[in-house]
């Protein structure tokens, strides 16, 4: 690899392991959306209901908050490297036992150990990225977790129509012994194995070693990632004068105030619970279903999902190369004032769904810009909320309490989502229309809690958040 020597370090290096962590970036979007196309062929081979695969779908979230909530604590016992890889291993095994389950409880236990992995990725990131990253680069490189996820996404769905054509347009016709939508959801185990071996050759995080007591490993890696110029040696006394002032954060260190957490604690809770309720996974977990609910066959409405995977991604980019020279708020009103209009305009459009020849259709008109409205949606999203929310709860918190908080705010992330994806299935039978229109309001109120409380951490170094 072709490295650039400048003042902020070894610019290839960082972007080498700044990607490498960012791995289980790809394995969290992968593995979370993989099933919106497997999601009939399940419904199918089981003989269930709505109810049913919603819970199916949504137990991986469940699961995704337990692996959050834990994955900072096990991140500052055991380094974050170790529980990359512990992690590895679970999208490995959870993969191949999705593959090949005897039954719909079965099912179910490998998405729910997908989950852990998962929440564990989500946390262990943007600790990551955050800690082992200049302060001049770190929003563009703190972005390489949320590129990741949606790239994560945009394979799954690549891979999902993939399947789906070579097994004729129908996800339960059999390929090489099993069914399509087994190799869908077994595919996950060749990044998983690619995560694992990364994770193995990065190094650890510096404020982890020094927190370890090894002090000059931690020099080492300083001088790897920010330059000689750097003055190694006195950027670790300073982490450790950092440190010598705290303690090993826990739950407990998060308590205070009126409502029983710190003030900041809350602030990172309810913008990750704001980043889920304006429904951005219905997108991708339900997309295929949505689309064949207002009248598209198949294997289309698993290209539509793609198409919408690649704008998701086009839209990480802009925020990528905006997140560090507008800043984070600015992104975060502009991404909630377009995603109340467009999914305003969505959930109008839905309203006019009517049965046609024993099927649900969308008009002509009302079809097309249902359609623009969703990706104009995803659009808005990836270049704002997709990318910040996460670039901020890397950064946000004071480092006494960082990993514990991330830890809390994530696994509120997912308990959101679960929520979201669970009541999906049924609330859209019941109304389409309006269940976006709520997604709408979600959006509308995320502007002004924006507006009144997230602070700037545009160039600040992270001992300085306090």
């Amino acid at each position: 690899m072709v490295s650039q020597q400048t003042g902020h370090g070894n610019l290839g290096h960082v972007v080498f392991i700044a990607a490498s962590a960012a791995v289980g970036g790809f394995l969290f979007g992968y593995d979370s959306s993989v099933i919106n196309g497997a999601v009939v062929g399940i419904q199918n081979h089981f003989r269930v209901g709505s109810v049913e695969i919603g819970f199916v779908v949504a137990i991986a979230l469940l699961g995704s908050a337990v692996g959050a909530w834990f994955g900072g604590g096990l991140a500052d016992r055991w380094g974050r490297t170790r529980t990359m890889q512990v992690a590895a291993i679970l999208f490995a095994a959870s993969s191949i036992g999705q593959m090949l389950p005897f039954a719909l409880w079965d099912l179910t236990l490998w998405r729910a150990l997908a989950g852990v992995a998962i929440g564990m990725a989500s946390v262990l990131g943007p600790a990551y990225i955050a800690e082992v990253a200049p302060a001049a680069y770190r929003g563009r490189l703190g972005s390489f977790q949320q590129l990741a996820i949606v790239l994560g996404i945009a394979a799954s769905q690549l891979v999902n129509y993939v399947f789906a054509r070579i097994a004729g347009g129908d996800v339960n016709n059999h390929l090489w012994g099993l069914q399509a939508w087994q190799w869908m959801l077994g595919a996950c185990v060749v990044p998983a194995l690619a995560y694992l071996w990364l994770a193995t050759v990065i190094p650890e995080s510096p404020r982890y070693l020094v927190m370890a007591g090894q002090h000059q490993a931690a020099q080492r890696v300083l001088a790897e990632v920010e330059g000689e110029d750097s003055d190694p040696e006195a950027r670790v006394q300073e982490i450790r004068h950092v440190l010598r002032t705290e303690h090993r954060p826990t739950l407990k260190d998060l308590r205070g105030g009126a409502l029983g957490l710190l003030p900041i604690v809350w602030i990172g809770i309810v913008l990750s619970v704001f980043q889920q309720f304006v429904g951005i996974n219905v997108i991708f977990y339900y997309s295929s279903v949505l689309w064949q609910s207002v009248g598209i066959n198949q294997a289309d409405s698993l290209l539509i999902s793609f198409s919408s995977s690649i704008i998701n991604i086009i839209g990480t980019f802009i925020a990528i190369a905006l997140v560090d020279r507008i800043g984070r708020k600015p992104l975060l009103l502009m991404g909630s004032a377009g995603m109340a209009l467009s999914l305003a305009t969505a959930a109008w459009a839905f309203g006019f769904a009517r049965p046609i020849e024993g099927t649900m259709a969308l008009p002509g008109p009302q079809g097309a810009i249902a359609l623009i409205a969703a990706n104009l949606f995803v659009l808005f999203f990836a270049l704002s909320w997709g990318v910040v929310v996460w670039v901020l709860l890397g950064e946000m918190f004071p480092n006494r309490i960082r990993a514990a908080a991330l830890g809390v705010a994530a696994a509120a992330q997912w308990l959101a989502n679960w929520a979201i994806t669970m009541s999906f299935p049924a609330m859209s039978e019941w109304n389409l229309s309006l269940t976006y229109a709520m997604y709408a309001a979600f959006a509308a109120l995320s502007f002004f809690f924006v507006s009144r409380w997230i602070r700037e951490t545009k160039g600040r170094r992270l001992e300085e958040m306090g």
